[in-house]
């Protein structure tokens, strides 16, 4: 009879860790689906174009990939576009307090690095971007499988116009 009664209870504890894990796991995916970086998380892949300060434009391809913390309320992104003659590579680690966000960035093959800040909420992101002699506008805007980057400046890189889908 004791080891029915330590069986039933080994079982309901392993249910309820199970049931906690499931509740665990639910709560972070809610929270994601619901942040303000909802809809971002994955990878993505697309074409575009930039426009050079020496007035040309060039077709890109890009990869995209989204890490959004289980929280929902922080976001680790890189951005790989090339051209037949042009690349950057971008990344940035952005957190959230509410629809405000802030954090810093950097494109590895200039070593350029900086802070930025904007909003984020409704599968939109606004940031404004900035280093030492740089600043730009980005914006990101997400609905269901399909994403569109723009990125303005007066550097180097006046323009960048990209839709990726979700891969």
């Amino acid at each position: 009879m004791k080891l029915l009664g330590s069986s039933l209870y080994g079982q309901a504890l392993r249910a309820v860790g199970v049931g906690a894990a499931l509740m665990l796991s639910a709560s972070a995916v809610h929270a994601q689906a619901n942040g303000p970086f909802a809809g971002f998380a994955g990878s993505w892949t697309g074409t575009g174009t930039v426009a050079l300060s020496n007035g040309t434009t060039e077709r890109i391809r890009c990869k995209a990939d989204y890490k959004v913390a289980p929280s929902g309320m922080s976001l680790k992104q890189s951005l790989h576009c090339a051209s037949d003659s042009y690349k950057f590579d971008l990344s940035s680690d952005v957190t959230s307090q509410g629809d405000r966000i802030s954090g810093n960035w950097s494109e590895a093959s200039r070593n350029i690095f900086g802070n930025l800040q904007g909003t984020a909420g409704g599968g939109r992101i606004d940031v404004f971007v900035e280093a030492s002699g740089f600043a730009a506008n980005l914006n990101l805007q997400t609905n269901g499988s399909k994403q569109v980057v723009q990125i303005d400046s007066k550097g180097e890189i006046r323009g960048v116009s990209i839709t990726m889908t979700k891969s």
